[in-house]
């Protein structure tokens, strides 16, 4: 029997939903509906510090006012809830105990600024290296500590459903829980994504790198990983990450402004190279035009409000 397709939205509801990850989830609409799959959608709330009241429920008007829907999630239910993360901390209890038991996670108490310090320690794709100073036991009992993953040598190499074959240059003890108790999104995106049954993750390409950490976390876990499919990032006029310093950024900016629903997924389909500048579309309109060959695996970048769209070959 063929694999169903099961994909998933996971943003995080620590403000109004952004113009980037609006384009990403159009895109993992549209692969869950060409291939007559299910799609959950999941809110990546852990990190509660920086979660905003009110801001999971104004992700899901925006995604609807767009025309994205969803097989599962915190709004409709489904087998595999809870659908906030928030609300699943047991199961990633249960997976770091797992770890622990395997003796393939260790306690660490070096704060950020030793771990910059350290000599051996280059910076990376993921900032300072780990140089494993609490591999055998945490260097100072006293301070609270944080659980890292150890991470075997070397990493597991993968191909990208866009970029393709992804060699991987160094391995890192990464935490998968921090020294406040909070679990680190790598754990918990993981665990999840097990539990639901995920078969291919669409996301943003700046979690590329992130990828080798996951698929040992699968490895570790017993699962199969599913797919991946990293999409190139959304540039402001000044190369830099699409952010508020460019202007308006939020899909609920260009609904107050009046802007259709339509033009906003014309500039989303636009981005990813699903229709001309300046098209007006619905997303089921979208479905039979997805193509993988289509899509750049360079930046676009955008001038300015839903301004003119320029990709990169």
């Amino acid at each position: 029997m063929a694999e169903r397709y099961r994909g998933r939205l996971a943003p995080s509801p620590t403000g109004r939903l952004h113009f980037g990850v609006a384009r990403t989830s159009l895109l993992a609409w549209l692969r869950a509906r060409q291939a007559g799959g299910q799609l959950i959608l999941r809110m990546e709330d852990l990190d509660e510090p920086r979660t905003q009241a009110g801001a999971a429920q104004a992700i899901i008007d925006d995604l609807g006012w767009l025309g994205l829907d969803w097989d599962e999630g915190p709004d409709r239910g489904g087998e595999c809830g809870p659908y906030l993360q928030s609300e699943r901390k047991q199961l990633y209890g249960r997976a770091l105990e797992a770890l622990r038991r395997q003796g393939m996670v260790f306690e660490c108490s070096c704060s950020r600024r030793e771990v910059a310090a350290a000599a051996s320690a280059p910076h990376g794709e993921h900032g300072p290296r780990y140089p494993g100073t609490c591999r055998a036991r945490p260097a100072v009992q006293s301070r609270p500590r944080s659980m890292r993953f150890a991470m075997p040598e070397p990493g597991e190499p993968f191909d990208d459903l866009l970029h393709g074959p992804q060699a991987v240059s160094e391995s890192d003890d990464f935490i998968v829980q921090r020294a406040d108790g909070i679990y680190a999104y790598q754990l918990a995106v993981v665990v999840d994504d097990i539990a639901m049954g995920v078969t291919e993750v669409v996301r943003g390409d700046d979690l590329l790198s992130s990828t080798p950490r996951q698929l040992a976390l699968y490895r570790a876990l017993g699962a199969e990983p599913p797919r991946f499919l990293h999409v190139p990032l959304v540039m402001g006029p000044d190369g830099k990450r699409l952010s508020k310093r460019h202007g308006p950024v939020a899909i609920a900016d260009y609904r107050i402004a009046g802007l259709s629903s339509e033009q906003v997924l014309g500039a989303l389909a636009s981005s990813l190279g699903l229709c001309e500048p300046g098209a007006r579309v619905r997303a089921e309109m979208l479905i039979e035009r997805l193509e993988l060959s289509a899509l750049s695996k360079a930046p676009s970048t955008l001038d300015g409000p839903l301004g003119e769209l320029h990709r990169e070959p």
